[in-house]
């Protein structure tokens, strides 16, 4: 058996920046902190950073008075800042720089007289706190089928924003159906680097192997798009957690299993799967070479 091991893969700047956050946290100011929602999608991180102290909660009522709390990579609403405040917690925001990108992007349409559409998945994390900047102004798309009928008080300034970790082509294909209907659409895609990257990578892979297994959590959005677009390839893909999940039924007469993971997978995972598989080969393929860092909050630095 060959193993493929693509490239870029795993923790993306985002997410070394918020797990860093909780660490340092954790190190400078003592257990517990608190952090609303897990800092990241994958159940190995947020465990480890539970056994070091940290505390994950969904709602604000559940943190003590004068605590620290948290936000995940994923933003949060202003409802939710305005309640800490009004709670006098001590904020630290992990949020993703390039997600906050979208909070801004949504103020600053609204506030110019457009209609917003956010193409993401409604029950994100990421969509909620986005769609919460501008609640009476903004309609959420989840499909091409959503997009052909959506309604909009001005049909005349509308724009488009994303979801950061949406599938490339599914996204294409929404805002194409957008475009036939709203001619002066004003499109951002905010599709974040390190998720067209990852989808890059587990395309090319698809065109060399008999299988991909992708590592990464159920619940992590950009690992469920890497899934699809290697089956939208017409290639058999597995999404696992680990190696516990790899089984002799997936792997079954693969001669080529290339191997990718999401932006919230640990590196630790992806050694463990391979060494489950214990190919005769590993061959890397980088597809993309990624030098994004992103600066810690004024509090932590």
């Amino acid at each position: 058996m060959k193993v493929l091991l693509g490239s870029p893969r795993g923790f993306c700047a985002g997410v070394v920046r918020a797990v860093e956050i909780v660490e340092l946290a954790l190190e400078r100011l003592g257990k517990p902190v608190f952090v609303r929602h897990e800092i990241v999608h994958n159940p190995f991180v947020v465990d480890s950073l539970r056994q070091r102290g940290a505390v994950f909660i969904e709602d604000l009522s559940e943190v003590p008075d004068n605590q620290v709390v948290i936000f995940s990579a994923h933003g949060v609403s202003p409802r939710v800042r305005m309640e800490a405040q009004a709670r006098g917690l001590r904020v630290i925001d992990a949020t993703c720089p390039l997600v906050t990108k979208v909070h801004i992007e949504a103020l600053k349409y609204s506030q110019e007289g457009y209609s917003i559409i956010l193409v993401g998945h409604r029950d994100h994390p990421e969509t909620v706190g986005t769609a919460g900047e501008v609640p009476g102004n903004i309609v959420i798309v989840e499909t091409a089928q959503e997009a052909e009928t959506v309604e909009v008080i001005n049909q005349k300034k509308v724009a488009v924003l994303t979801q950061t970790t949406l599938s490339v082509d599914d996204t294409k294909e929404i805002i194409d159906a957008l475009r036939s209907r709203f001619p002066n659409l004003l499109v951002r895609n905010d599709i974040c680097y390190a998720t067209a990257n990852r989808q890059l990578a587990a395309k090319t892979l698809a065109k060399q192997v008999d299988l991909v297994l992708v590592i990464g959590a159920p619940n992590s959005s950009n690992c469920n798009r890497l899934k699809e677009v290697v089956q939208a390839a017409g290639v058999k893909a597995f999404l696992v957690n680990g190696p516990d999940e790899v089984t002799e039924d997936r792997v079954r007469g693969a001669a080529r299993i290339g191997i990718v993971s999401g932006a919230s997978t640990p590196e630790v995972l992806v050694n463990a799967v391979t060494k489950k598989l214990a190919p005769d080969q590993i061959v890397p393929i980088e597809v993309v070479q990624e030098n994004v860092r992103f600066s810690l909050p004024s509090e932590l630095r």
